[in-house]
């Protein structure tokens, strides 16, 4: 973050203290990352094509982490599932930024990791550019309706 975005984001910080007063807490990326509430996927991710940090909610996570021998003989794997997943997400990234989106919706076909199905079932996922802890964007990969 260049010196004058560092003072226009401390200008702007000042304005919301002048009329809501001193946040009582403020929950942050770093803290939701410690806490298990998201899930680091930067590394991965990059290997996609993706330049900014990729963070998965908890919930998205247990989707897709496939126990080893969980339903042996039907080719799943973590590995896999993820690689499935960014895949998608970065089609949807790339359409997202041509119209000028923020979010992107998209559609991944999955096996269930609760219950006995083998059948893939279509899954609905949501990527969202936001801006971090310091005003840095980051992408969360979560389901609609999680925030």
């Amino acid at each position: 973050m260049s010196e004058d975005d560092k003072k226009i984001v401390s200008l702007d910080q000042k304005r919301i203290e002048a009329f809501w007063g001193k946040p009582i807490s403020i929950y942050t990326r770093a803290q939701a990352l410690a806490d298990g509430v998201l899930v680091d996927l930067t590394e991965t991710a990059r290997t996609y094509g993706f330049k900014i940090p990729l963070a998965c909610t908890e919930t998205i996570w247990r989707s897709l982490d496939w126990p080893v021998g969980h339903k042996p003989g039907n080719g799943q794997s973590t590995e896999g599932r993820v690689h499935d997943v960014l895949m998608m997400a970065r089609l949807a990234a790339n359409g997202a930024a041509k119209a000028g989106a923020s979010v992107a919706d998209f559609d991944v076909l999955v096996v269930p990791v609760e219950g006995e199905g083998i059948v893939p079932e279509t899954v609905r996922l949501r990527l969202m550019v936001s801006g971090g802890d310091n005003g840095e964007p980051v992408l969360t990969l979560m389901y609609p309706g999680e925030e």
